[in-house]
């Protein structure tokens, strides 16, 4: 017999699947066509109509890595890889400062109850929202007087109103939704507070510190305010160092899609080296008994 409901059709398969084509389509072509024309001349790239077919060049890349451009106003230093040098550096230290003060005071947020706690958790996170335009006036005064601007301990300080802030609220809701019976029981075995903590609640968060950390890390590689006004040339991170890509010659758009595929490497390989704790991590507690 016939079936009249059109279960069996394919029809809405086919439909499925070309909605997830478009959609793909939609959010991946910015990310292919600036693939594409990091291997484009600045002449292929702003040829009217634009066309997909070229021949490739590594000039791009080879002027990025040697640090030397050729315009048409003469020759161009760029310190592109030691900007990227800078950005590794600034992103992965300061979130290690803010992994091994952020975790313990979420711990805290999470299991004490002490007076005035709720409004210091609430004055931390008040701080990722600040414009930063509102701290970078005293702040540049402090570095000024304390001996800290243009240099990298100074960033790193400024960089943790970004990333601790980010990792105290999300890793205290992982230390919350785990069950702290098993911290008890082990504490009433005989080990101390700090065992407890270390081999007991920081292995049951473990996914939520890696996706805290991993998102603290996205979010410090992609800060441009604090390095522009804090830092000069040689502190600065790739995201203020594209600017030597505007010259007086025009704007170079082959070595600046060249240069956001190399900027984008190191977040990529990490993202992609901690998926399966990153997946884990952002699913955790999202089904509460």
């Amino acid at each position: 017999m016939a079936r009249i409901d059109g279960t069996g059709s394919p029809i809405p398969r086919i439909l499925r699947a070309i909605a997830l084509v478009v959609v793909l389509v939609f959010f991946l072509f910015p990310i292919l066509w600036i693939f594409l024309m990091s291997f484009q001349t600045n002449e292929t790239i702003l040829a009217i109509p634009p066309s997909l077919a070229f021949t490739p060049t590594l000039i791009n890349y080879t002027s990025l890595i040697s640090g030397h451009l050729q315009t048409a106003a003469g020759s161009l230093d760029l310190p592109f890889m030691h900007n990227l040098f800078n950005s590794v550096l600034l992103s992965s230290v300061s979130v290690l400062v803010s992994l091994v003060l952020g975790v313990p005071a979420a711990y805290a947020f999470a299991r004490f109850r002490f007076r005035l706690g709720e409004d210091i958790a609430f004055t931390l996170l008040s701080f990722r929202f600040a414009p930063p335009l509102l701290v970078l006036l005293p702040l540049s005064l402090y570095f000024k007087d304390l001996g800290l601007a243009n240099t990298y301990t100074g960033l790193i300080w400024v960089y943790q109103l970004i990333c601790l802030p980010l990792i105290l609220w999300i890793v205290r809701g992982y230390f919350e939704d785990a069950s702290p019976d098993v911290e008890y029981a082990y504490r009433v075995d005989g080990h101390s507070w700090w065992r407890a903590f270390t081999r007991i609640a920081i292995p049951l968060a473990g996914p939520g510190i890696a996706a805290a950390g991993l998102l603290a890390f996205i979010f410090a590689w992609n800060n441009f305010v604090f390095a522009l006004i804090l830092a000069s040339a040689d502190k600065q991170p790739v995201t203020v160092g594209a600017l030597a890509f505007v010259t007086a010659s025009g704007i170079q758009y082959g070595q600046i899609a060249a240069a956001i595929v190399l900027s984008i490497m190191p977040t990529l390989a990490l993202a992609l080296y901690a998926q399966r704790w990153l997946v884990e991590g952002l699913s955790l507690g999202a089904v509460k008994g």
